[in-house]
């Protein structure tokens, strides 16, 4: 190269190429430095490497490179990585495969251009000699990242589906790659790979942060292995390798875990499978699966709506509907009084024309409905129909029922203060049955109310019922901090940690939102019983849990603690009527003031087919250029 500094020691330097004032002899030194470099056996070629790559993670959408071809230089030193274990031991040059992969992927996530120029300058197959774990975890999980990015675009995914094994080697990694990470790196601090640690903490961290991101890239590896298998899932022709019993079951519980939660993961998977007829199938034949989506739908998830839709589609499908229907309808009618989520528009005027039509076709074919679900839909459809008469109904009378069902709504409380839990329960019924539809405040007090009630009663499915009734109503949804912790407990007691988490750290966020003196935040500190549940849900949810116990780092419920970096808390976190025991000692089951809905309000319905959604809104959906790290 024609211009080195006088101080540098390296002939050559790239560095000082960069600093080239002439456009021209820019160009021409940096296209002869992506040519010589993969043949060159120097000391530190990782320098250059390593500046290539904060320029491709700085400038992705950025030519440059990829005219003078960076792509073909990339794909020689992963090769030469690979071939040449002297080279690749040599030096820092372990290092080199990992950059070369993360500076491929990188340049790929958002240009098609650019994955059409890594394409034809060779990159997928020693992309997919990483995938298969040629070198270490750590590389195949910047290879299945950029082999994720190719196969997002339309031009570039035959090639990328021409190597038959890369779907294979996907799925394999996805089930996996969390026990690979633990296995190999997490579970013996004194056997990691230095350059390991070094990538993972870039020489800014010790034990605890090496584990931390570990964790996190152990996460970002299934969940961009599921992205993978995403891309081949819009194709009918992938669904027989990707609807294998053994994998679908595994889905719900990939759930990228508190450290990833841009990925929807295994249930955005989940979704893409549902949307065709052929993947349906295979669905709603395994019943875990459909217990699964109705829990996540249920959930306040931040890909709830996903779980919803994967069970209308079921709902809607004839071939089925008579598999799915007894556990998707009690949560589907739970949902019905949501109207909007996030984009999603009056999903709750969807839910109930799908169920509608669904009672409508019952008795035709195998489509026949339980009584049980009967009765829930037609309850459904009737507090529907009054919402409509109450619309005619004078102020005056509609004010009159109001006040009869607060009549009753005290008489509950009553009763419930003197420890008559299930009449307390029976009077809030009768309350809701009196209560406007349109009083969506008062009824979200009357659902958390009562399940309040079922879980004192031990009841907890039904307090999940209700409860869901209840931050659905809310407006905005998800957002009842009372009924949010209810709901972490009914979980609780059903042994479903993430939901539990996912809902205990809600209602701390409402806490420290929120004007009710019961539940504010004193001093900004989290109440000890939540705080409890969390960490107790933490552990149970993580995200090494079923790798510690297979590789004996776990062999009870006591040891977690240990293993998860937490010690364990012997104390009983509290129950509901504990944590919203007022001064008297006794539990409050009075009004949430905080709420403001004081102006009626009502959507009205809407007949649209929910089949509508399209493999682009599926594919938009799917979120599938995640959230880039830094390393």
């Amino acid at each position: 190269m024609d211009k080195v500094s006088p101080d540098c020691p390296y002939p050559g330097c790239f560095f000082c190429v960069m600093k080239e004032g002439n456009p021209s002899k820019r160009r021409a030194s940096i296209l002869k430095f992506f040519r010589e470099l993969p043949s060159q056996d120097d000391d530190g070629q990782v320098l250059p490497i390593s500046g290539l790559w904060n320029t491709a993670m700085a400038h992705p959408n950025d030519p440059e490179f990829i005219e003078l071809g960076i792509f073909e230089c990339m794909a020689a030193l992963i090769w030469k990585g690979l071939k040449n274990r002297r080279w690749l031991s040599h030096d820092q040059n372990i290092y080199i495969p990992y950059y070369a992969a993360h500076i491929i992927g990188s340049y790929t996530m958002n240009m098609e251009e650019f994955a059409e120029s890594a394409v034809h300058a060779g990159v997928i197959a020693p992309l997919v000699e990483l995938l298969r774990g040629r070198l270490t975890w750590v590389e195949q999980r910047v290879a299945v990242r950029a082999l994720g990015h190719l196969a997002t675009y339309t031009n570039t995914f035959p090639a990328v589906a021409s190597h038959g094994e890369i779907l294979e080697l996907s799925i394999q990694l996805a089930i996996s790659s969390l026990e690979i990470v633990y296995s190999h790196f997490y579970q013996y601090v004194d056997r990691r790979i230095s350059y390991h640690c070094d990538l993972l903490t870039r020489g800014m961290g010790g034990v605890e942060m090496e584990s931390r991101k570990a964790e996190e890239w152990a996460s970002q590896l299934q969940c961009w292995s599921l992205q993978l298998i995403n891309c081949f899932a819009f194709k009918p022709e992938f669904l027989p390798t990707i609807c294998k019993p053994e994998f679908l079951v595994k889905l719900p519980g990939m759930w990228g875990g508190l450290v990833n939660e841009n990925s929807p993961a295994g249930i955005g998977l989940l979704r893409t499978i549902c949307h065709h007829k052929l993947g349906r199938g295979p669905v709603a034949s395994c019943p875990g699966i459909i217990e699964a989506l109705c829990n996540i739908a249920r959930s306040s998830d931040d890909w709830q709506y996903m779980a919803i839709d994967c069970l209308l589609w079921l709902i809607q499908d004839p071939s089925t509907c008579h598999k799915v229907i007894d556990k998707a309808v009690p949560a589907l009618v739970d949902l019905a009084e949501i109207t909007n989520l996030g984009d999603h528009k009056k999903l709750g005027d969807t839910i109930v024309n799908v169920l509608q039509e669904c009672l409508q076709s019952q008795g035709t074919g195998r489509n026949t409905i339980s009584n049980r679900e009967r009765e829930l839909i037609e309850e459904l459809l009737n507090s529907k129909q009054r919402l409509k008469w109450e619309k005619n109904m004078p102020k005056e009378d509609l004010h009159i029922k109001q006040a009869a069902a607060l009549v009753v709504k005290l008489e509950g409380n009553s009763l419930f203060s003197s420890g008559n839990i299930a009449g307390a329960a029976s009077k809030y019924s009768e309350a809701l049955s009196l209560c406007p539809m349109r009083s969506k405040k008062e009824r979200v007090v009357l659902y958390s109310n009562r399940a309040q009630c079922y879980l004192l009663l031990q009841q907890p499915l039904a307090a999940i019922s209700d409860a869901t009734h209840a931050v659905c109503l809310h407006n905005p949804p998800n957002c009842h901090a009372k009924s949010l912790w209810r709901r972490a407990q009914a979980y609780d007691m059903l042994g479903l940690a993430k939901e539990s988490l996912l809902d205990a750290i809600l209602f701390i966020n409402e806490c420290s939102q929120t004007n009710d003196p019961d539940l504010s935040l004193r001093q900004n500190k989290v109440p000890d019983y939540a705080e409890r549940l969390v960490k107790k849900q933490m552990r149970a949810a993580w995200l090494f849990r079923e790798a510690a116990i297979k590789h004996g780092g776990v062999h009870g419920e006591g040891d977690v603690g240990d293993i998860y970096g937490h010690e364990s808390d012997g104390s009983e976190w509290e129950t509901a009527s504990e944590s919203d025991m007022g001064n008297d000692g006794r539990v409050e089951m009075g009004d949430d003031d905080d709420d403001d809905d004081s102006e009626w309000k009502n959507e009205d319905g809407r007949k649209d087919k929910y089949d509508k959604t399209t493999l682009k809104d599926i594919k938009h959906g799917y979120n599938l250029h995640l959230a880039e790290d830094e390393s």
